[in-house]
């Protein structure tokens, strides 16, 4: 499959909305993947002006009064940087091959197992000047090839647009805008990647555009992936496009709870087992869902070849043994490295002072948090200068934010049209609900902490590239939040992309200290939430009862499994079992006050 075409095993995840807004700008040329997140269609439009000046072209603005704009800016932004990511594979394979030259570079950042760097090193030991040595330099130029640029679009994100009378605008909304801007932009070899779950309106805007389809081998301009937390997931939501023919690529399988930006917790169920289920069932999906596909696309194209459905996974990796143990054991077709790009500058955007804060986070500075305004919880760096912002207007009794982005405007609890959580109008209303409510004070205390917590994720997570590229995102809102994944916490420095490229593929190890393993970490992140359901159920109601029950069962199921894999030798962490034990004991205490209450 021709979006397969990246030398290397792993990608890297879109991170926030600005953290990866130009990362296959700065990586792509090396034959990585990356993710760009496109729906802030504002920010996209100041990227564009970055660009159209780096590259001494004449910008032209896509204003608000035209028609799709949001769509076109994203549109152009994107051939823009494929633009660039050609530019810059051709001066790739046109350098010398010097120490310090960039072709020399994207060979030495290769695995060692890839056919393609085992050339090389054969290239290197060839005699000065020889035919050989020349036949396979011009080969080995040959081959340099670009990492794909993905881009992704989190379905939660779908405000509507409305006309001038007040109704909304067809295929308009911010989410259909974004895929139509993917699907018309001339990028090749690429991918879409949906998370957060199903829209189906979204879905089924997808086979409005040809650029989905196959040709007869089942090669695609423009794949799908979709983010899944388990197999069930997976299923349904393949079925779901299969059935209108649409053909999923990758399912990019991400743990629940170790992952930065929005956490979307399982009933209980751990990552090992997920990829288990998938290793097991994978042929036993791709049948079910190439069946429904040939069906559906049977009287308008015939395909001779299926194509294939890739399985990834992403979420808390952080050791090369892990990497291979998801690549090896579990046959992952390639992991995702987020979090630890973050502390690397050649890779993403991250400002001086935020990168500083990250480099001194430990595990209390990363927390599962109420920030987001989809009510959906996140993982956040406290101390940002977002948090700052937002204590700020507290202490001038003016909680929440202007809300200039309005992208997360969701909530029309006390408005006709839908306004954001972590709005100045929404902060006031929801607070003079409670304040005016029949809640014990402890209770009403608690539901406004909740409240407060609420944050301008839009602004803030844009603002680091608007800094580190010195223009103005929203006026007078600076500040920055930033969302790592709890395995930051591990990842102390600042890094080049060789140093952290070398610590995936095993041949340096740049953590010191104590890390839990992957897994090990999960299944803490879970207690940490059974023990915050342990607080919230109400065990007098049966559903509850039984639901906080299922939750337990699957971790201590998942115990077991880890158990297994542990006495057969597949993880090699010496501090493993023990870290294990402990885990089995913290979920019995929890689950004996339950009985004994």
């Amino acid at each position: 499959m021709k979006n397969s075409l990246s030398p290397h095993q792993f990608h890297i995840p879109v991170m926030g909305i600005a953290y990866t807004i130009d990362t296959p700008a700065k990586v792509a040329h090396y034959g990585i993947n990356s993710s760009i997140s496109i729906i802030e269609d504002h920010l996209i439009e100041k990227m564009r002006a970055y660009y159209y000046k780096l590259n001494h072209q004449e910008y032209t603005p896509i204003t608000k009064d035209t028609v799709n704009f949001r769509a076109k800016r994203i549109t152009d932004y994107l051939n823009l940087i494929g633009a660039e990511v050609k530019k810059k594979v051709e001066e790739v394979k046109t350098a010398a091959f010097t120490s310090t030259s960039e072709i020399t570079k994207y060979f030495d950042l290769l695995p060692e197992v890839s056919e393609l760097k085992q050339k090389y090193l054969h290239f290197l030991n060839l005699e000065e000047s020889s035919s050989a040595k020349e036949t396979l330099e011009a080969q080995l130029r040959n081959e340099v090839k670009a990492g794909a640029i993905e881009v992704n679009i989190m379905t939660k994100v779908d405000r509507e647009q409305l006309d001038e009378n007040k109704e909304p605008i067809e295929n308009g909304s911010d989410a259909l805008q974004a895929l139509k801007g993917y699907a018309e932009s001339n990028l090749e070899n690429s991918t879409l990647v949906f998370s957060a779950g199903m829209n189906p309106r979204l879905f089924n805007y997808l086979s409005s555009f040809d650029s989905f389809q196959p040709d007869n081998n089942g090669n695609f301009k423009k794949a799908i992936a979709i983010k899944v937390s388990d197999y069930r997931s997976a299923l349904i939501q393949g079925k779901y496009l299969a059935k209108r023919g649409i053909w999923v690529s990758e399912f990019r399988i991400e743990s629940g709870l170790n992952c930065g930006g929005h956490a979307f917790a399982t009933d209980g169920f751990l990552l090992g087992p997920i990829m288990e289920e998938f290793k097991q069932k994978k042929e036993e999906l791709s049948a079910e869902l190439a069946s429904l596909y040939r069906n559906s696309l049977a009287e308008e194209i015939e395909i001779t070849e299926l194509p294939e459905i890739k399985i990834t996974v992403q979420g808390g990796i952080g050791t090369f043994d892990e990497d291979n143990l998801l690549k090896g054991y579990y046959e992952a077709d390639a992991t995702g490295w987020g979090s630890p790009f973050l502390l690397c500058p050649e890779a993403t955007q991250v400002d001086e002072q935020t990168l500083g804060k990250l480099q001194k986070a430990k595990e209390k500075d990363i927390v599962l948090s109420h920030s987001s305004p989809l009510g959906v919880r996140f993982n956040y760096l406290k101390g940002a200068s977002g948090e700052e912002f937002r204590r700020k207007n507290l202490l001038r009794n003016r909680p929440g934010s202007s809300c200039p982005e309005k992208l997360l405007q969701s909530n029309t609890e006390f408005t006709t049209e839908p306004i954001c959580t972590a709005s100045h109008k929404y902060q006031k209303l929801k607070m003079q609900q409670i304040q005016h409510s029949d809640l014990p004070e402890e209770a009403k205390a608690k539901e406004i902490d909740l409240l407060i917590q609420k944050e301008c994720l839009c602004t803030g997570l844009c603002n680091s590239v608007a800094k580190n590229y010195d223009f103005q995102f929203v006026k007078k809102m600076d500040f920055v939040t930033v969302c790592p994944g709890p395995n930051l916490a591990y990842f102390n420095d600042k890094y080049s992309l060789k140093e952290l490229i070398d610590h995936i593929y095993g041949r340096k190890n740049v953590l010191s200290g104590y890390r839990p393993h992957m897994f090990i970490k999960e299944l803490q992140l879970y207690i940490n939430h059974l023990r915050e359901l342990l607080d919230s159920t109400d065990f007098s109601n049966k559903r509850e009862a039984k639901k906080f029950d299922k939750f337990s069962q699957n971790l201590e199921d998942g115990i077991a499994y880890y158990n297994q894999l542990y006495f057969e030798g597949l993880i090699s962490n010496k501090q493993f079992s023990t870290d294990l034990l402990s885990c089995e004991s913290q979920i019995q205490e929890i689950t004996k006050q339950v009985k004994a209450a």
